[in-house]
């Protein structure tokens, strides 16, 4: 598979998994639609969770997701101040949302971004909330692996575009453990194997950063089987992601899979459609789920800049 393929699997991937999820976030497993039925229109008589939002719209993890991209292709490099200006215009101007509205907003992005608005310094404002661990951070960082080929650096960028909100090591790790898994499967990896890969390698890169290398081991956990439930938190949305990767073989099963664990099924789809976009290609969406993407020609501009660095 063509790796520009993969590339445009990952975006739209991510894109349309976050959309997939929105009418259902919050909903107990139990509650929701059968696996046939989850659409991004829900079935009849389902009650979307915003009923003012209408199908195939992506929420705030998509947005900030391009504004990360936007940042990389502006610059040229990862800038935390660029990326946190572009935030801070999404979460007040409705930049890179669709219709420029923007809701599901996290407390702690909240926080963080008016903290930012009244001066504090970046790379200072998601520890606003110190121990928090939710997974904000994850759900936006997948273009750096589209972004660069020198993993050493992008697992750098990925801490860094924690610090603007989700500060904490946690969240670090697993945006760094999340990119290096994508580019293994950008390199042709299989699921398995990309993440046993993703692994060693930030086994490798933080042998010499013992604070890291013990949240890798002690909180993420990569020695025992990836099992999550789909939670905000960053280390099971993460796990969820993994496992549901692990045990799927097609783009539309894994993110319907991500969908029925509810609760925070946006983001679950989000950070499993990057993956299983990456894996399958553009070629394994669905063409209805690529055809009720709203606003499409937004992330088509940024995908098209992107794969120019790539020819």
């Amino acid at each position: 598979m063509l790796e520009r393929d993969k590339i445009a699997g990952g975006l739209y991937g991510l894109l349309i998994g976050d959309a997939l999820g929105v009418p259902y976030e919050f909903y107990e497993a139990e509650d929701l639609p059968s696996y046939d039925k989850i659409e991004l229109t829900p079935p009849e008589g389902f009650r979307k969770t915003y009923s003012h939002v209408e199908a195939g719209t992506w929420s705030d993890d998509g947005a900030q997701a391009l504004c990360l991209l936007d940042s990389l292709l502006s610059e040229g490099k990862f800038s935390l101040e660029k990326f946190s200006d572009l935030l801070l215009s999404w979460y007040e101007e409705g930049t890179w949302a669709v219709g420029g509205k923007v809701f599901d907003v996290g407390n702690q992005t909240s926080w963080a971004l008016f903290s930012y608005k009244k001066g504090v310094p970046a790379a200072e404002c998601g520890m606003a909330k110190p121990e928090g661990k939710g997974n904000g951070a994850l759900m936006r960082v997948l273009p750096l692996a589209l972004w660069h080929d020198d993993k050493r650096a992008m697992v750098a960028d990925a801490h860094s575009q924690c610090l603007i909100t989700h500060g904490h090591i946690c969240n670090q790790v697993c945006c760094a453990l999340y990119c290096l898994t994508a580019r293994f499967l950008l390199e042709g990896r299989g699921a398995r194997e990309a993440i046993r890969d993703g692994v060693e390698a930030l086994r490798e890169i933080y042998r010499d950063k013992q604070e890291y290398e013990q949240e890798l081991e002690w909180s993420v956990r990569p020695d025992i089987p990836w099992e999550g439930k789909g939670t905000g938190y960053v280390v099971d949305c993460l796990r969820s992601a993994f496992m549901i990767l692990e045990q799927t073989f097609g783009y539309e099963e894994a993110v319907k899979r991500a969908v029925l664990l509810g609760n925070d099924t946006d983001t679950t789809a989000c950070v499993v459609g990057g993956l299983a976009g990456i894996l399958y290609g553009l070629k394994g969406i669905p063409e209805r789920w690529l055809l009720g993407l709203r606003e499409r020609e937004k992330a088509d501009e940024l995908l098209r800049r992107l794969l120019d660095r790539h020819t």
